[in-house]
This record gives structure tokens, sequence and C-alpha cells, in this order.
């Protein structure tokens, strides 16, 4: 049992910290102190939820569907480019420093759905949790717990964000230093939507 759970942790944690637009969003939030661990948490249960979907069989009816991954794949595409542009304006505008207890400007309600479009159109994501991980995990001794061992994987690398995140945005509270983060979240978002584009997945 215990190798079972030391599979899915260690192979399923390699996967989630290769999916970057997700990783670069919540510690975005986190930075902003905007949300960050509704956001976090968002992730967490979205990838417990695709584990334990996929080691049921849903990967099947994926695979027969390959139009809904190339949908997702534009979609995905399209809203990666939307976060990207928004970053880059911001980047170029500048914006005033956040102060520890700052009343955020951006409501719940916006957080979640930008997390859960970030995290659900990426056909990468379904393939990785409906196909990859449950043909490992069909191959272990115990499949509830390298299934607990995967959700585990994410639990602590989500939470790892969101609080190295937070902790850091005293030191990233400047103006300039705002400049930077939204250029290197531009950045990010926007290669992460060329690659998307022309192969595919991430």
């Amino acid at each position: 049992m215990l190798e079972s759970y030391l599979t899915g942790l260690i192979v399923c944690g390699g996967i989630i910290v290769a999916i970057g637009a997700q990783n670069a969003y919540v510690l975005s939030q986190a930075i902003r102190r905007e949300y960050h661990w509704w956001s976090a948490g968002l992730c967490m249960a979205a990838d417990v939820t695709l584990f334990t979907l996929g080691m049921f069989g849903v990967s099947a009816a994926l695979m027969a569907m390959p139009q809904a991954l190339e949908i997702l794949r534009w979609l995905g595409v399209a809203f990666l480019g939307w976060l990207a542009i928004h970053a880059f304006v911001r980047a170029g505008r500048g914006r005033v420093a956040l102060e520890a207890g700052e009343v955020t400007k951006r409501s719940l309600k916006g957080v979640l759905f930008t997390t859960l479009a970030v995290t659900l159109l990426n056909p990468q994501v379904y393939l990785d949790t409906l196909v990859l991980i449950p043909a490992v995990g069909a191959q272990q001794e115990d499949t509830t717990t390298f299934v607990a061992g995967a959700s585990s994987a994410s639990i602590l690398w989500f939470g790892l964000l969101a609080w190295s995140g937070s902790a850091l945005a005293p030191v990233l509270s400047r103006p300039m230093a705002w400049r930077v983060i939204d250029g290197v979240i531009g950045l990010m978002m926007a290669g992460i939507a060329v690659h998307l584009a022309v192969n595919g997945g991430l």
C-alpha cells in the first residue's frame, strides 16, 4: 500500500508541477492575496475529482470523443491569450502597491470562475488525469491508495503555492515589482497558449 501511495504522490506531483497556466494563476492570486486559498482549494478539488473519475473509467468515454478535446484546446488558447493581454496591460500601466489587509477589487466569483477556466480548458489536464494517471494506477497493487497519493500531491503543491505566494507578498508589494510580475505572467500565459495551439498540449 505504501508503494502505491508513493507512486501516486511522485508521478502525479511531477505532472501537476508541469501544468504551467494553473500554477501561474494560483501563484499570482497568492501574491495579490486575492482569494488565493479559494483558488488553490478549487484546483485541489478539481484534481482529486479528475483522478477519481479517471480510475473509474471515464477515460474510455473521453477517448471516444476526440472532438471534445479539440474544442477545449482552442477555447483554452483563446482564454489564455485573453489572460496574457490583460497581464501585459497591467504591466504597461502599472498598479499601486497592495498593502496587507487591503480590500480586493475582484469578486470571489470572478476568481473562482477564472481558476476553473484555467484548469478545465486545457485538454492536457484530461489526458493526464483521465488517461495517463489511471494507466499508471491500474498497475498498482492498491488503486485506492494510489489515488490518495495522487490527491496528496495536488493538495501539497497548491497549498505550497498559496502559502509561499502570500508570504512573499510584502516583499513584492512595490509597483515596479508588480510590473515585473505581470509581465512574467503575461509571457507565461502567451507562451502556453502558443504551445497549446501548435502542439495541442502542454
